[in-house]
């Protein structure tokens, strides 16, 4: 195993007076799964903006290898006027896609609409196939099945594990049962 991200004594708030994060500390090997929880505001989406460096921190360190994001919302995560394809295809090569799509239930036609021809589900199915063919160190999860109805989820969950010998997985979810279920450490903020 190696380790894939490592967050040491990290500060981070919005506000001066009430700070996210105070000397935080996160580390995660490749193959394995770590759950965020904690309530709407608690900063589990503003940690992956952080790891993502989308945002600063005010002190601390991230060190991180090759990511890619599941983000919980697929719908601004997909450019609306560009083919599902399309956008796969800017970012990573599409070899082993057809495997990918007939695990995650989808028809390749799927692939050449644009992202507002699909339901909420086949677009964060399409957003999860990219983020694998991307083949990324770490992949962050930010809600990656709320928009799955439950057998659906289970099977995309099921199907996200078998990667777990190349990458690490930082899972952000409000379903505790989930996380017990698939992580092997569960990390409450807030």
């Amino acid at each position: 195993m190696n380790r894939v991200l490592d967050i040491k004594a990290l500060n981070f708030g919005y506000d001066p007076d009430s700070r996210l994060y105070r000397d935080f500390s996160l580390s995660l090997e490749r193959g394995q799964i770590k759950a965020i929880v904690g309530p709407s505001g608690a900063g589990k989406t503003t940690l992956f903006e952080l790891i993502l460096g989308n945002i600063a921190a005010e002190s601390g360190t991230i060190s991180v290898q090759r990511i890619s994001e599941v983000f919980q919302d697929p719908y601004t995560s997909f450019h609306p006027a560009y083919t599902v394809r399309n956008q796969i295809a800017d970012v990573a090569s599409l070899d082993g896609i057809e495997m990918l799509l007939n695990t995650m239930n989808l028809d390749e036609t799927l692939l050449d609409k644009l992202p507002h021809e699909l339901s909420g589900g086949q677009l964060q199915r399409a957003s999860i196939i990219r983020a694998l063919l991307m083949k990324p160190d770490l992949l962050l999860l930010d809600e990656p099945t709320s928009a799955l109805d439950n057998v659906i989820q289970l099977d995309v969950m099921k199907m996200l594990l078998k990667y777990l010998d190349s990458m690490g997985m930082l899972l952000i979810t409000h379903e505790l049962d989930l996380a017990r279920w698939c992580a092997d450490e569960i990390i409450e903020i807030g």
